[in-house]
């Protein structure tokens, strides 16, 4: 009895835990979500350049990229919880600093150790999320991680539109405070989880490159390389090819962006879980690059608005889907290097988060249609790459195993 009694307790604490880690993630995308609707109003009264304005999407992503694989291993070496905690005060330092900013300089400054927040924050929360849990609580787990990054993108930009009305900065203000709390929630209450190898986990020795090199995290590697060139090529030029090639006004494009947006993140929710164990995560990444990459083709070839809005709800699902599912694969072979495994994990996706909007700007200009030529294209490939991957057993099969 007593035995039960403190194996439900320790399931308990395990679960907030694990709660405690997600929210955090959570607070740093809707504290990034809440300044969105405020940056043209920005950019209009500090008379910033497009260039600028792109400079410091730019400056965030490139930081991210440098120091996510450093973060990672660092992360693996003295803990998760020191991470995340320094990570949100980071965070929490960079959006107070924009909000103050009134040089360029100091916004260049604000970003690029915003971008550090976010490679210390992500990996280790990630490595935090496998430390926790089973094999089989993974892919659930997964799916929360991946709907943490997705709801707090959705919910900050309209909680920010709200917000602004109070003042132009005040957004930011609110992110840096979201960030403060979210850092003495990891310093007072989130507790060091233990690094153990669970069932069915492989430990990965060695450094970055043979990391890389080894097999088992190449070919991942590369689609998360592509899922997210595809995935920014595919949104930084939706709200512009919509308008000129389907006539959507700015408040359907936000309509459609938000609810297809929230649509597939409660289908996420809701069945990324059941569909890991019913085709494994290879088996779902499949058929998530396949189905990206004929209906983003769709949206090229069409005439029909109703059919753009049907085929973007598809497209944004497809990529909710593929990012859990690669996660979930790769912390089930990290074994001890989960950060580090996880901060190349971030540091491929900044990659693709760099190439695919530049890609997608310089094919606009060509041809209106030919980003998503391309992405389609791109898209298709990969998901007959997929193809030669070895799919592994699901975690009900290794469980019956």
């Amino acid at each position: 009895m007593w035995t039960e009694v403190l194996r439900r307790e320790n399931m308990k604490n395990k679960n907030s835990m694990l709660y405690l880690a997600i929210m955090n993630l959570f607070i740093v995308f809707v504290g990034v979500g809440l300044v969105i609707p405020v940056m043209p109003l920005l950019q209009k009264t500090m008379h910033l350049s497009g260039s600028t304005m792109g400079m410091l999407v730019s400056v965030f992503a490139i930081a991210q990229l440098i120091a996510s694989p450093i973060a990672g291993h660092i992360s693996d070496r003295v803990g998760r919880k020191k991470l995340i905690s320094v990570g949100m005060l980071i965070f929490s330092i960079s959006e107070l600093i924009f909000g103050l900013g009134h040089t360029v300089g100091w916004l260049y400054f604000s970003r690029a150790i915003g971008g550090i927040a976010a490679a210390l924050i992500m990996p280790s929360v990630t490595a935090y999320v496998a430390d926790v849990t089973t094999i089989e609580e993974r892919p659930k787990a997964m799916g929360l991680v991946s709907a943490a990054i997705s709801g707090g993108f959705i919910i900050g930009p309209g909680l920010g539109g709200f917000i602004a009305h109070f003042g132009m900065r005040v957004p930011f203000f609110v992110a840096s405070a979201l960030g403060f709390f979210g850092c003495l929630l990891a310093v007072f209450i989130l507790k060091e989880p233990n690094k153990k190898l669970m069932h069915g986990q492989v430990s990965s020795k060695g450094s970055f490159k043979e990391i890389i090199k080894n097999p088992v995290f190449t070919f991942p590697f590369v689609v998360i390389l592509i899922s997210s060139f595809g995935l920014q090529a595919f949104e930084s030029i939706y709200s512009i090819m919509a308008v000129i090639n389907f006539g959507f006004s700015t408040t359907e494009i936000a309509m459609i962006i938000t609810v297809s947006g929230s649509l597939a993140l409660v289908c996420q929710i809701v069945f990324f879980d059941s569909i890991i164990r019913m085709v494994g995560e290879v088996g779902l990444i499949r058929i998530a690059f396949f189905a990206s990459a004929i209906f983003v083709g769709v949206i090229a070839f069409t005439n029909n608005n109703w059919v753009v809005i049907i085929s973007t709800f598809i497209v944004f699902l497809a990529f909710d889907l593929v990012r859990p599912a690669i996660t979930t694969y790769l912390s089930r072979h990290a074994g001890d290097k989960q950060g580090t495994v996880n901060g190349l994990n971030s540091t491929f996706t900044s990659f693709g988060n760099i190439l695919g909007p530049m890609a997608s700007g310089f094919l606009f200009d060509m041809n209106h249609f030919l980003p998503y030529y391309v992405s389609s294209a791109v898209l298709l490939i990969t998901s007959f790459l997929a193809l030669m991957w070895k799919k592994e057993p699901s975690p009900e099969e290794l469980k019956e195993g």
